[in-house]
């Protein structure tokens, strides 16, 4: 079952071993490399040269164009997006997909839109990753797009993370580290050096696309059945079917609220127990957000900041041994001194 657009190859590209993938010359950004990255994990396009160029007639001979000629056309294998006319996102190209964030797309999302899919069953088959199902790719797809690409995205096309200033800037971001590979603005560098310091800057890119892919892929989508299998069991953990226990610790969050979704109970769970280590149970909040610090429910306020014995007779709860400051977490030497600082704080009133 293919996952990508509809769209003949057969029909879109013509006989020749010696494709050519056009790109825009000049300083290079974080979203051109990515876009001729992913195109060149493809058979189609591995051996493709890239062609840097604004000249109009060397893009015409080009078999695909990313970031440069200001048109967008699938069909034709045009993919540029800096045209006022363009204003498309992965939800509006690819609805189905269900995306969190709706951002205009740049040349590593629009390639990203039409090749993602396929692209990423290149990655693990390089990378001797067991045949992927449909699920786990398009699970991995959509994860990738909403920590990866539309990030890329959002610096390309200048999109503020804020609405006013923000008290500080993140200035190690993948597109800034990618910037640093250009020329400074006082050295000399000829056409070969900058071609040598665009391939360096893809590579890098590269490296940082397929650790993602290979994260998501081997990592994080497998604790989807871990967090399924609490999600099925939170009735027997406690009444409310606000508490749940992971079988082992994983990447819950992200799978949770998409579970929460399908079992149609958003909002409902408050807390996650697991095992840590020997003595060393966990309670955790669950957050309105994955990157989040603010909880649904915190654990009670007079906990916060206290540990050890002082934990204990306050709570009243044996084998406490701590709780966070800001109360997003606490922990407790067994299973059911955890489930019973849960349950306490699941009953308190929020102050």
């Amino acid at each position: 079952m293919s996952t990508s657009p509809d769209v003949s190859e057969s029909k879109r590209f013509k006989d020749d071993e010696s494709l050519v993938i056009g790109t825009h010359d000049g300083i290079f950004h974080c979203d051109e490399l990515l876009a001729c990255f992913m195109l060149q994990q493809l058979p189609r396009y591995a051996n493709a040269k890239i062609q840097r160029t604004r000249d109009a007639k060397q893009l015409e001979q080009c078999d695909i164009v990313v970031d440069v000629g200001a048109v967008f056309d699938p069909e034709k294998n045009r993919f540029d997006h800096h045209q006022a006319s363009f204003q498309e996102t992965l939800n509006s190209l690819r609805p189905e997909i269900k995306v969190k964030r709706a951002i205009r797309l740049s040349s590593a999302g629009l390639i990203y839109t039409y090749f993602g899919e396929e692209v990423i069953r290149q990655v693990l088959t390089k990378n001797s990753v067991p045949t992927p199902s449909d699920d786990l790719i398009r699970g991995v797809y959509r994860k990738l797009y909403d920590n990866m690409i539309a990030e890329l995205d959002a610096i390309d096309n200048g999109v503020p993370m804020f609405d006013g200033e923000p008290k500080y800037t993140i200035n190690s971001h993948l597109s800034g580290r990618v910037a640093r590979f250009n020329p400074a603005w006082n050295e000399e560098a000829s056409d070969a050096d900058v071609i040598k310091r665009f391939e360096q800057a893809k590579a890098y890119v590269g490296k940082e696309f397929v650790d993602s892919v290979l994260y998501y892929s081997v990592s994080w989508w497998p604790a989807r059945d871990l967090v399924a299998s609490a999600v099925k069991n939170r009735l027997n953990i406690h009444s409310s079917g606000a508490i749940l226990e992971l079988e082992r610790f994983c990447p819950w969050k992200d799978h949770l609220y998409e579970l929460e979704d399908e079992y149609n109970i958003v909002g409902l769970c408050k807390y996650v127990i697991y095992y840590n280590k020997e003595n060393d149970w966990r309670v955790i909040c669950v957050p309105l957000q994955p990157a989040s610090f603010v909880c649904r429910k915190f654990l009670a306020a007079p906990w916060r900041g206290v540990r050890d014995e002082e934990l204990a007779t306050i709570s009243g709860i044996e084998g406490s041994k701590f709780c966070h400051q800001t109360g997003f977490i606490g922990g407790n030497t067994t299973r059911e001194g955890a489930l019973r600082m849960a349950v306490a704080s699941l009953e308190a009133i929020d102050e």
